[in-house]
C-alpha cells in the first residue's frame, strides 16, 4: 500500500487561492510533501529539485504555457501531469495530450476531484489481483504479441526488438489490453480501469491515449490491425496477434 504521505505533489498555478485551497484538500487528505510554482521557470525549478510525481499543471502562466513545458517536466523523472485549465474546447484539450499531459480538469474544479484523481492514479500503479482469468503467459508480467512486447515489472515497451518510450498511462492502457486480448471495453470501462474516477472522464481521454498505443504498436497507425476498433462498442487487442 502506497505511503501518501511519500508522494510528492508540484502545484504549479498563479493564482494564490487555488494553490492554497489545494494544499488544504491535499493536506487533509494525507498528502504532506506538496510544492508550489508560479511560473514555468520556478516550475522547472522545482522539478529538477524535487522530482514530483505527480504535478498539477496550469496552462496559462504569466512567463508562457503550461503546454509549452510539460515534455520538459518529464526530463525530471516521469511524473504524471494533470493540468488545471480554463480551456475546455476539444482542441485545447487534444493539444494538451499531444504534448505529454495525462489527464485535465477544467476551472472551476471541486478540490476534492482533483485529490480523488490523484489517489485513483496511485491505486492503479499499485500491485492487483486480476479481476478476470488473464492471458496465459509462460513468463508472469510478461506479454508477447506479434510485433511488442510488454514487460510489466520493468515498465517497458519493446518493439520489434526495440525499446519503445511510452508514457505512464499510456503504458498503463496497454498493460490492460495485453492481459484481457480479444476482450472488448468501452471507453467508460477503460478511463474507470485506468483514471479510476467511475468513467467521469470524457470520450477524447480514452482516443487520445488510444491513438498514442497505435503511434508506438501499429505498422500503420492509421489502418490498426492489433488494437482495433470494435465499432459501437469500443476497443479490443486482437487474440491473434497474440504470440503462443
Amino acid at each position: 500500500m502506497t505511503n501518501l504521505s511519500d508522494i510528492k505533489i508540484a502545484i504549479v498555478d498563479d493564482e494564490p487561492s487555488i494553490v492554497t485551497m489545494l494544499q488544504m484538500v491535499l493536506r487533509r487528505e494525507g498528502f504532506h510533501q506538496l510544492y508550489a510554482a508560479s511560473t514555468c521557470a520556478e516550475a522547472l525549478e522545482l522539478a529538477a529539485r524535487v522530482v514530483p510525481d505527480i504535478v498539477l499543471l496550469d496552462i496559462m502562466l504569466p512567463d508562457g504555457s503550461g503546454l509549452e513545458i510539460c515534455s520538459k517536466l518529464r526530463e525530471f523523472g516521469n511524473p504524471h501531469i494533470l493540468f488545471l485549465t480554463a480551456k475546455a474546447s476539444d482542441l485545447d484539450v487534444l493539444r494538451g495530450f499531444a504534448m505529454g499531459g495525462d489527464d485535465y480538469i477544467t476551472k472551476p474544479f471541486n478540490p476534492l476531484e482533483v485529490a480523488a484523481r490523484i489517489q485513483a492514479r496511485i491505486r492503479r500503479l499499485e500491485p492487483e489481483a486480476p479481476a478476470a482469468s488473464p492471458a496465459k503467459r509462460p513468463e508472469p508480467g510478461i506479454y508477447r504479441f506479434s510485433r511488442f512486447t510488454v514487460n510489466e515489472a520493468e515498465g517497458e515497451l519493446i518493439v520489434e526488438g526495440q525499446p519503445v518510450p511510452c508514457p505512464a498511462q499510456v503504458f498503463q492502457l496497454l498493460l490492460h489490453f495485453c492481459k484481457f486480448p480479444g476482450i472488448v471495453f468501452s471507453k467508460t470501462q477503460l478511463y474507470d480501469k485506468v483514471w479510476g474516477i467511475n468513467g467521469q472522464g470524457d470520450d477524447s481521454t480514452v482516443m487520445v491515449h488510444i491513438r498514442r498505443i497505435r503511434e508506438r504498436i501499429e505498422i500503420d497507425p492509421g489502418n490498426p490491425k492489433l488494437l482495433v476498433t470494435v465499432r459501437g462498442l469500443g476497443y479490443k487487442l486482437a487474440k491473434e496477434s497474440q504470440e503462443r
